[in-house]
């Protein structure tokens, strides 16, 4: 069975099960084993599509790479590496090391360095999506709490943070290692065997609360979870699809890899193995997707020269997860181009509900992902400026758009400055505003509130349809909405006006959806209130 004879296996394993005094917990070992001999027979007789690569020599030398983690963008790749600690001794040191792409090849990967790397190992990284953030595991430090626990690190542009264990509840005096963090950096996975579990190893997940502190994890269940050892987790950057490992299900023996989705109701759909030669009789553990849901990283050790390595390989179409687009953004200073650091939120246009918040690096740049079938909308701020928003109208849309890389220039509080509430919207062909819009509009209100003096004018535009007349109107109608909510939220009248433009000075054209879409639109103008 360990050497892939499955046939063999079968027959002998059959035979073993007609010995007399078998002990219970050896009959069942064997009937498991017998059923994983036949799914394996089976699954060598129908393989799946398999053609894995090297990533190369830039990031694979004689000795072990594993884990790897690789951002939504694609474009930086952190792994571990397990090296000799001397040629006399026989430890061996574990560290992170890193690599970025370069024109589509990875550059010679370098160590991560102190603070991420110690004297100690340190191993089983996770990287949030934007690759600022990194979860990871260390064992036997003097603040653990049990024998190996999760730790936590950020990376500013320039340097990488101390590390930080996580501490109660993630941690526990168990074992808690393997982290897998979701695209908006809401959900960690891990996993452990921590007292509550159905097995040895279970995996976990805990959720960031609005105060940023990690909830009391939950077991995954028994849909997930087995009287085995359940391993490596990964969070596609879907934020739905989840990949393990388990030694405890029907497969090829050993560490399996399998699939699952979560549903709605946040339970899980029946875990699905990856079939063969993805799985064999050696252990397969730390699958990673990329964010496009077709290529796949692993390590495994295939030539007698090498160690593990990790290798690259498309993905059969039914396992794959839901692809992501993503949104990059750049913030500077509009006028001067400086630098800035800016606070972004994405939102879920649907529910309002903050689906991932945070800070750019010290270059004013940062990353969301975008998952499928939701309409999001994207708002960057920082004190003293004008905000600056956007949207993407992704409902009904399965598959991935291209990514969106954009240049973002914040406007400076004063007198003539606008911007454009791109996540106000209104029911058609009326004045009425959309619950959509009310996150976007409480932002406004926000910025009134911490700017008391200035005043601005509502305006508003429509696009070519329909008569000049019409459109005035309508424009009119829409912008006094778009008054009243600030009044009805406590902005005094008398630093408000609003004025319609109707289909006057268009941003796009009139003849293409998107070229509408942009003409229809609510801009603020400061009209006083700032020093001149």
């Amino acid at each position: 069975m360990m050497s892939g004879r499955y046939a063999d296996a079968l027959i002998h394993y059959k035979v073993y099960l007609l010995q007399p005094g078998i002990s219970e917990k050896n009959r069942a070992l064997a009937l498991k084993s017998l059923e994983d001999s036949k799914f394996a027979m089976e699954a060598m007789s129908n393989p799946v599509p398999f053609n894995p690569e090297s990533l190369g020599d830039s990031i694979n030398t004689s000795e072990d790479e594993y884990w790897p983690s690789i951002t939504a963008d694609g474009q930086t790749l952190m792994f571990t590496r397990q090296t000799s600690a001397g040629m006399s001794s026989q430890k061996t040191q574990e560290d992170f090391y890193i690599s970025h792409l370069d024109n589509g090849k990875w550059r010679k990967a370098v160590n991560a360095g102190y603070p991420l790397n110690t004297s100690q190992n340190e191993g089983a990284q996770s990287l949030s999506s934007d690759g600022r953030y990194m979860y990871f595991t260390a064992c036997e430090r003097p603040d653990g709490l049990g024998r190996c626990d999760i730790y936590y690190s950020s990376f500013d542009g320039n340097n990488w943070s101390l590390p930080v264990n996580l501490g109660p509840p993630v941690n526990s005096p168990a074992w808690e290692s393997q982290p897998s963090i979701s695209s908006n950096g809401r959900m960690l996975f891990f996993s452990s065997n921590r007292a509550g579990g159905l097995g040895g190893m279970d995996l976990w997940y805990s959720i960031m609360s609005e105060e940023g502190k990690w909830d009391t994890p939950v077991n995954l269940g028994k849909t997930i979870n087995t009287a085995g050892d359940e391993m490596s987790p990964f969070i596609h950057f879907d934020g739905k699809t989840l990949y393990f490992s388990s030694n405890d299900r029907v497969g090829m023996g050993g560490y399996d890899i399998y699939v699952t989705k979560m549903n709605d109701d946040t339970t899980w759909t029946e875990p699905k193995n990856l079939g063969y030669p993805i799985n064999t009789y050696n252990d397969e553990l730390g699958l990673i997707i990329d964010a496009s849901g077709q290529n796949a990283y692993y390590s495994t050790k295939r030539d007698e020269k090498h160690g593990k390595d990790i290798y690259s390989f498309t993905l059969y179409a039914s396992v794959r997860p839901a692809p992501v687009s993503y949104f990059k953004g750049h913030v500077y200073e509009k006028g001067t181009g400086k630098l800035l650091n800016a606070r972004y939120e994405l939102i879920n246009l649907s529910s309002g509900h903050v689906l991932a918040a945070n800070s750019t690096d010290i270059y004013g740049t940062f990353l969301v992902c975008l998952p499928p079938d939701n309409n999001y909308g994207l708002n960057v701020s920082k004190e003293g400026y004008l905000f600056y928003s956007d949207n993407f109208m992704l409902k009904g849309i399965h598959s991935a758009t291209e990514p969106f890389i954009k240049r973002i220039d914040l406007s400076p509080i004063r007198v003539g400055e606008k911007m454009v509430l791109s996540n106000v919207f209104y029911e058609f062909d009326s004045w009425k505003i959309t619950k959509e819009s009310f996150s976007e509009l409480d932002k406004l209100v926000k910025l009134l509130s911490d700017n008391k003096k200035i005043t601005v004018e509502i305006d508003g535009y429509t696009d070519a349809i329909g008569t000049d007349a019409y459109n005035l109107e309508l424009s009119q109608k829409r912008a006094r909405s778009v008054l009243d909510y600030l009044a009805g939220k406590g902005i005094i009248s008398q630093r408000l006006s609003f004025k319609g433009f109707g289909s006057a000075s268009p941003l796009g054209d009139n003849i293409t959806n998107d070229g509408r879409k942009l003409n229809r639109r609510t801009e603020i103008r400061i009209t006083g209130g700032t020093e001149q």
